[in-house]
């Protein structure tokens, strides 16, 4: 299979890199093809131009080969961490450029937008690793965890992906090297159970 894994943190030294290392050694030892970006090492121009906009609109050569990766993918990986609810800035900008229509969704003749796409995507399963330095019971309380909402719904789930799975390691500023190690071996697994059904 066609492995796609996206990674937006800046920190080298970040557990965010830690698991993107482990679900990418993971890809390879199951022998599948692995493409893998790091956002943030590769600077990638998160800017959305307004020429980009249209389905028909021109894109420059980086953003045609990430599109071309991305309609490839069988699996999409992510991994982040959970700054204010949101994905960090470089990711959105990723989604914005990359996610485009004609490639990951489209509007149904006589829909000028206002409808619900259909999903073009020929990945059908996602994982989505996030970090958060906030509990898991006070980030359903407080917060109704936005970022399930947005893979599930907003991105993965109107561009044709049925099966999104996410996990979330929490808290990361207090863990310990045990309990990380242990998220790494749940990073593996989960990858496996991912590419081995």
């Amino acid at each position: 299979m066609d492995i796609l894994l996206l990674l937006a943190h800046p920190d080298q030294s970040s557990f965010n890199h830690a698991i993107a290392a482990r679900a990418a050694l993971t890809c390879r030892q199951l022998g599948h093809r692995l493409v893998s970006h790091d956002l943030y090492t590769e600077a990638f121009p998160a800017l959305l131009p307004a020429a980009e906009i249209p389905g028909d609109g021109e894109i420059d050569r980086l953003i045609a080969s990430h599109c071309a990766e991305l309609a490839a993918a069988d699996v999409i990986i992510v991994v982040h961490p959970n700054w204010w609810g949101m994905p960090p800035a470089v990711l959105k900008g990723y989604i914005d450029r990359v996610f485009r229509p004609g490639l990951a969704y489209e509007f149904i003749d006589g829909d000028c937008g206002e409808g619900v796409p259909v999903g073009l995507l020929k990945a059908r399963k996602a994982l989505v690793f996030n970090t958060s330095n906030t509990a898991a019971k006070r980030e359903l309380a407080v917060f109704g965890d936005p970022l399930d909402t947005i893979w599930r719904n907003c991105v993965f789930g109107l561009c044709g992906v049925t099966s999104v799975h996410r996990f979330v390691f929490e808290t990361v500023c207090t863990s310990t090297v045990v309990q990380r190690q242990q998220w790494l071996e749940d990073v593996e697994q989960a990858v496996t159970d991912a590419l081995g059904s």
